[in-house]
Parts: C-alpha cells; sequence; structure tokens
C-alpha cells in the first residue's frame, strides 16, 4: 500500500512537485525540534517517514526520466557527490562550535535547527527552478491545447488515471520482486541499509564515547562526519565520472568500494573499543588491539564515506539502467529494503559489541559485491518478468 500512494502521488502532480511536496514536510519536521513536544515530535516523526518515501522515489524517477545510457553513471554520481556536501558544513560547525563542550545547551540546539531550517527552505525552493522532464512538457502540452476541459477535471482525469496506473505499478513491484535482478540486488540494497546506519550514527558515537580521545572525543564526531562527507563527494563524482567515458565497469568501482570498506572495518576493530557502541551513561572499558589514534579514526571516516560512495551510485546507475521504464517501482523496492535493514541495525545497534556490527557488514558486503557482479554479466540477458 505504501508503494500505491507514492507512484500515484507522483504520477498525478509529478515528481519535481513531489520533490517540493516532500521538501515541505523535511521542513515542518526540522522546524519541530527549535520548541519540542512530545506529541509534534512524535507526529513528525510519521510524516518524515511518509516524505522521505516521497522524496528518494521521486529523486529516483527524476534522474532516470532526465538521463540517458551514456549520461546514467555520471548523473548518479554527481548527485550523490552534491547530495554528501551536506556533511561538510553541518560537521563543519558541529567541530567549530561544540569544541571542548562537554553539555550541549538549550541555546546550541535553537541556533543549529534555525540554520537548519533556513538551509532546508532554500533547498526546498530550489526545487521549483526544476526543469520538467521531456515526456512530462509533451503531456502539459496536450493539456493545454484542451482549453475548454476545467481544472477539476482535468484533475480527476489524472487522479483516476494515476490510481490505475499505481495499482499496474504495484503489480510490478510485485514482478520485480521475483525477477532474479532484484532477488540478487537485494543482498546490496540489505548492505546499503547496515552500513547506512553504521556510518551515519553508529561509529560517530563509538569515537564520542573512546575514553582515550579526551576532551575532544565530542567534536571528534562532527570532524569523522566531515571526513565521511568528504569520501561521498570523491567517490560519487569522481568514479561516476570515469564511469561516463567506460575506462571503469561499475563492478570495477564497487569492488574499490568494498575494499575501502573493509580496510576501514578492519582498522574500527583493532582500534576502537569493542564496547564503544553500547555505553551510553559510562565509560568505555574495554581496551583495544592498538591505542586509539585520531589519524586512523578519521581515515576510516573518509574510507567509510569512500565505500559507501562508490556502492550506493553504482546500485543507483545499475537500476536505472536495467530498469529505466519501471524506475518508480524499482527505487521503492530499493528504499524499501535498504528502511528496513537501516531500522533493524538501528535496533541491535545499542545492544552488539562492535566486533559482531562489523562481522555482519562484511558478510553481507560479500554477498552484496558478488551478486552485483553477476547481474552486471546478466545486463545483455532480458529481465525474466514473471507471467501472470
Amino acid at each position: 500500500m505504501k508503494a500505491l500512494w507514492e507512484v500515484a502521488i507522483i504520477a498525478i502532480i509529478g515528481p519535481r512537485s513531489t520533490l517540493i511536496l516532500s521538501g515541505v514536510i523535511y521542513s515542518c519536521y526540522i522546524a519541530v525540534f527549535i520548541s519540542p513536544t512530545t506529541w509534534s515530535l512524535y507526529f513528525t516523526s510519521v510524516l518524515i517517514g511518509i516524505g522521505a518515501a516521497m522524496l528518494w522515489t521521486a529523486q529516483g524517477n527524476y534522474l532516470v526520466q532526465n538521463s540517458s545510457v551514456s549520461t546514467i553513471n555520471r548523473n548518479a554520481g554527481v548527485f550523490w557527490s552534491l547530495l554528501q556536501c551536506s556533511m561538510l558544513f553541518g560537521n563543519l560547525y558541529i567541530v567549530l562550535d561544540w569544541n571542548g563542550k562537554t553539555e550541549i545547551t538549550e541555546s546550541n540546539r535553537k541556533t543549529i535547527f534555525v540554520i537548519l531550517l533556513v538551509l532546508s527552505i532554500l533547498g526546498t525552493l530550489s526545487f521549483t527552478v526544476l526543469r520538467k522532464p521531456s515526456l512530462q512538457e509533451e503531456i502539459l502540452s496536450e493539456e493545454e491545447g484542451r482549453s475548454l476541459i476545467s481544472i477539476h477535471v482535468k484533475y480527476m482525469q489524472r487522479a483516476t488515471s494515476a490510481v490505475n496506473e499505481a495499482k499496474s505499478e504495484l503489480r510490478t513491484m510485485l514482478q520485480l520482486f521475483q525477477t532474479r535482478v532484484i532477488l540478487l540486488l537485494s543482498s546490496c540494497m540489505a548492505y546499503s541499509g547496515l552500513e547506512l546506519t553504521f556510518y551515519s550514527g553508529v561509529y560517530g558515537t563509538c569515537i564520542g564515547a573512546t575514553t582515550h580521545f579526551g576532551k575532544k572525543a565530542k567534536s571528534l564526531i562532527g570532524l569523522s562526519g566531515i571526513l565521511v562527507g568528504i569520501g561521498e563527494i570523491v567517490g560519487g563524482g569522481l568514479f561516476g565520472l570515469m564511469c561516463k567515458h567506460n575506462r571503469f565497469r561499475r563492478t570495477s568501482v564497487v569492488i574499490l568500494g568494498m575494499v575501502a570498506h573493509f580496510i576501514a572495518f578492519y582498522l574500527i576493530f583493532l582500534s576502537i573499543p569493542n564496547d564503544a557502541s553500547v555505553v551510553v551513561k559510562t565509560s568505555t572499558q574495554h581496551e583495544p588491539y592498538l591505542v586509539p589514534s585520531v589519524p586512523i579514526a578519521l581515515l576510516c571516516s573518509f574510507l567509510l564515506g569512500l565505500g559507501d560512495s562508490c556502492f550506493n551510485a553504482q546500485l543507483y546507475s545499475l537500476l536505472g539502467c536495467v530498469f529505466a521504464e519501471k524506475s518508480a517501482a524499482a527505487f521503492n523496492i530499493f528504499k524499501l529494503i535498504q528502511s528496513l535493514c537501516a531500522a533493524g541495525a538501528f535496533f541491535y545497534s545499542g545492544y552488539l559489541l562492535l566486533s559482531w556490527q562489523l562481522l555482519a557488514m562484511v558478510l553481507l558486503g560479500i554477498s552484496g559485491t558478488f551478486c552485483f557482479f553477476l547481474v552486471e554479466k546478466m545486463q545483455d540477458a532480458p529481465i525474466d518478468f514473471p507471467e501472470h
């Protein structure tokens, strides 16, 4: 049902308008944190889930509509790099403003969320200047020619058509779930969910909880986020352009990303206390194999971002190429699997020791890389849609 209304909204108002609507929802969510109450946090948390589903599905759909086979790698890489620029500026503020602080005051909280709200509103307004996909422009020009039809009737016709299209899209999703391509890529999507939770939440918490870093541990969280962002930008931009010129196949970039992740996981295993992920109010008690080092911790942050961008940008590109005409359904499946796995990782991250979390990602990462390689080999073969 979730996929049904997502596709219906995109079909009725188009991907660009869906991006604007989801941006408004994000802005409302951020605004609540300026003066939070219990009911508003719960209510907007539900809304942000809806907005995120709309945003990511519309982004993927819009990206595919404005790309060709020759430009999808470049566009996916540039999109991913621009997306991750947010990690630079937000974390830079944290490093500069929170350096040496052991307690975050109400004034600190309000200041940062007012800044985030302004940026969110500006980002939402930027969606209004995006050009319409060529297909959407053709549809609009046809409707403008039928000026005798009222606006109400037009939207009723489009809504009816969109509901029928959404039902068809839901059937397509069920069909895609049964294809070899999606079954193989499911492990890739699941891995992206686990490592998303790890680099965006778990690893920063581990750095902040490591007693060896002393008073600068909290400011290192922001610095770590900046290095993750730099890794994301380098990986998305550089390898997106390389794949454009066919010097590197997508599989080569994914393998490079996984090597970067495995090096980071190994260094984290050696240099971060094993209980750093589960302590809340107490300090870490376990001694790591190596003395925790700030340069090694920040290197791991960069490698986590680099590997994530390599993996996700190429996964976006592959989905866009294989399911160019079924992009909305394919990206719905991607975000569904990724979100479920990210939620599961978020749940167990506060209970499992760091070593077990790293082991789970290594095993799933190996499986995901191998499956990605198989799908790349299958690209010349027709997609096996089951008959109904």
